[in-house]
């Protein structure tokens, strides 16, 4: 049987964590004379109470080596569990806010989707949107932390090539975990630090500072106004752009450049791809705009906005893409299965993964052109194996199930097809932005029933975890070992 106080350890302590960071809106609501604090010392209390109370009862275990199945059901359980207790503020301020209200817009934030379920959040109390915006950095922080640690040891979808390599195939092989997570936290608060330093000096209000810079280097999209990024049109625009890409580059190349090694960022293959296909995208819609009679600047600084935030995952919004017509609607809809890159806090399949299914097919035609011709696949110079390659297409067919399953389900509760796949598709790929009737009145989920928020709360953390990780829980042998 599976040692469950290994697990409950690590998690008490993120829950208990979770109830000291209410601690900070907390403070901002009290500040600004807001009586809702009250909601946030109670959410808080609970939360360090429960938090506290299952890491005493599981400290005797804490220790000694994790095996795999402790692995996939802690990244599961991160998932789950600590967006209900960070749902708390939301139900105790919120009146309005139904349980599952509360849950989605918890999961949203933690998953980095930035899909909300709130309208008029220029209305909510500061500390609400405070806490909206930390739960997408922390949510980033996590998903990256957990790319770089877990993942390659789990052998999910394909990034146990990641190990073999450790985490580097241009520079030197990167140390233990803790000094990688002390590394990550220090390239994510600079990022953070110098994208909110940007929007300060651009124009921008302290709380929407604050909020934006969280959501932008993780990725999230949450805003603390219904305008988004459209309320700061100009050159906001170009510097969220800026760090949204930065936000979604690896990690770990930050961390080398830092360290004095600026080759392996610029010689990644895997960076340069990405660049590459943001220009050509950017590039080809800026171009269909202007022949459709839009003018050059505003077309070229609201492309690039929101071309890049739904690459990213990050789901900031500054103009009606919707509006552009079908060629940027086409354009939109597969950057956003593409996502950013591996070890960042982009969602979706990654660069790395369609680089490696490209490589796939390349090597498949020279073989069917020259039978008897040896040509393995290769990414980055290192030779893919079969295992990894395996993984990979599990987890690109499994991505493409859950489209067409969930918005199936979304179908049968009577969801128009447009709305029901770009619902689902913002879900699975954590990137926040929204098309369809369903939507178009105010931009959020809140129009979508209860059954639908919930399957909508399934595919996002599906989407962060993948079918096949869930999947793994399922089974009997799993918790038999």
């Amino acid at each position: 049987m599976i040692e469950f106080r290994p697990v409950g350890y690590v998690l008490g302590l993120l829950v208990a964590f979770i109830g000291v960071s209410m601690l900070v809106p907390m403070a901002v609501d009290m500040v600004a004379g807001n009586g809702d604090a009250r909601a946030f010392r109670e959410a808080a209390l609970a939360s360090l109470m429960i938090g506290g109370l299952i890491s005493l009862a599981c400290r005797n275990r804490a220790g000694g080596e994790w095996e795999i199945r402790q692995a996939f059901l802690l990244t599961f359980l991160i998932w789950v569990v600590l967006p209900a207790f960070a749902a708390l503020p939301f139900m105790f301020c919120l009146r309005q806010a139904s349980l599952t209200d509360a849950f989605f817009e918890a999961v949203s934030g933690m998953t980095t989707t930035g899909s909300s379920i709130f309208v008029k959040l220029q209305d909510l109390p500061p500390g609400i949107n405070l806490w909206r915006g930390m739960l997408n950095w922390y949510g980033g922080i996590g998903i990256a932390f957990i790319a770089m640690i877990f993942l390659p040891h789990l052998r999910v979808g394909g990034m146990q090539f990641f190990r073999t390599q450790g985490f580097d195939t241009l520079g030197k092989t990167l140390p233990r975990a803790v000094d990688i997570a002390r590394g990550l936290l220090g390239v994510y608060v600079g990022l953070t630090v110098m994208c909110g330093l940007s929007y300060f000096l651009l124009g921008m209000n302290l709380l929407d500072t604050v909020v934006h810079a969280m959501a932008t280097i993780a990725t999230g999209g949450f805003s603390p106004d219904d305008a988004s990024f459209g309320k700061y049109s100009g050159p906001a625009e170009y510097a969220g752009a800026l760090f949204m890409i930065l936000g979604t580059l690896p990690y770990v190349r930050f961390m080398q450049l830092v360290a004095g090694q600026p080759r392996p960022l610029f010689a990644d293959t895997q960076v340069r791809a990405y660049l590459t296909w943001i220009a050509l995208a950017v590039g080809s819609v800026v171009l269909v705009r202007i022949i459709g009679g839009t003018a050059p600047e505003p077309a070229i600084r609201e492309t690039l906005f929101n071309i890049v935030s739904i690459f990213c995952g990050a789901g900031f919004t500054s103009a009606p893409v919707a509006t552009w017509g079908g060629f940027a609607m086409t354009v939109a809809a597969i950057v956003g299965v593409i996502g950013g890159c591996t070890s960042s806090s982009s969602g979706a399949l990654s660069v790395f993964r369609v680089q490696v299914l490209f490589a796939a097919v390349k090597s498949n035609i020279r073989r069917i052109h020259s039978p008897s011709r040896v040509a393995p696949i290769r990414y980055d110079g290192v030779s893919v194996d079969d295992d990894v390659l395996y993984a990979i297409i599990l987890h690109m067919t499994s991505y493409i199930f859950l489209i067409g399953l969930m918005s199936m389900l979304l179908t049968l509760d009577g969801v128009d097809l447009q709305s029901a796949f770009f619902a689902i598709w913002t879900s699975i790929g954590n990137i926040g932005y929204v098309f369809g009737a369903k939507v178009a009145a105010t931009g959020t989920m809140v129009e979508f029933s209860t059954f639908s928020k919930w399957v909508l709360i399934a595919t996002m953390i599906m989407g962060r975890l993948g079918l096949l990780s869930v999947m793994i829980l399922l089974l009997p042998r799993f918790w038999r070992g």
